[in-house]
C-alpha cells in the first residue's frame, strides 16, 4: 500500500484550508442557476486525510458526494439541520459504505483514526470558496453543546487565515 506522502506527491495535492490535502480534478464548463450564481454544474477533487490532518467542521451550500478509494476507513461526522449528530464510516469492510452524500447546509468534518484515507469529493452544483464556511469551537458549542466531544476534536480554535 502506498504511503500518504507518496499519494500527495503522485497526485500533486496541496493543503486544504479545512485540513487534509486536495487537488481539483474536474470543473464543469456548463453553469448552473442564475447569472449571479455562476456556479459550474459540478466540481470534483481528490482529497487525502490523515489522523494528523482531519477535515475540520465546515458547511457548503451544495450537496457533496464522497467516494472512497483506499487507505484506512474515514468517518464523516455530520451535524444535521435538525441539530442531531450522525457519523458515516467510508471504507470497504463490513458495516462501512464506499459512498456517502452530505446534504447542502449540514455542518460536517471527517477524520481518520490511523494512517490516511484517499477519497474523491464531487460538489453539485460546483464548489466555490465563497460558499464555504469554516467554524470555530466557540461558534459550534454555542449552538450544539451536546456534541462537545466531536466539536472539540474537529473544530478550529481560531480560523486559519
Amino acid at each position: 500500500m502506498r504511503t500518504a506522502e507518496e499519494w500527495i506527491k503522485e497526485l500533486n495535492l496541496e493543503p486544504h484550508p479545512e485540513g487534509g490535502f486536495y487537488r481539483q480534478t474536474d470543473r464543469s464548463e456548463e453553469k448552473y442557476g442564475k447569472e449571479e450564481a455562476n456556479l459550474p454544474l459540478y466540481t470534483n477533487i481528490y482529497f487525502l486525510l490523515t489522523k494528523e490532518s482531519p477535515s475540520h467542521f465546515h458547511q457548503l451550500v451544495s450537496d457533496e458526494l464522497w467516494f472512497y478509494h483506499g487507505g484506512n476507513p474515514l468517518t464523516v461526522h455530520s451535524i444535521l439541520r435538525d441539530g442531531t449528530y450522525e457519523k458515516t464510516v467510508l471504507g470497504l469492510e463490513t458495516g462501512m459504505v464506499p459512498h456517502h452524500t452530505v446534504k447542502a447546509g449540514e455542518i460536517f468534518g471527517s477524520s481518520v483514526e490511523e494512517g490516511y484515507a484517499l477519497v474523491s469529493c464531487t460538489v453539485v452544483p460546483g464548489f466555490d470558496f465563497k460558499d464555504f464556511r469554516l467554524f470555530t469551537k466557540k461558534e459550534l458549542l454555542a449552538d450544539y453543546p451536546k456534541h462537545q466531544e466531536i466539536i472539540e476534536k474537529l473544530a478550529y480554535d481560531v480560523l486559519p487565515e
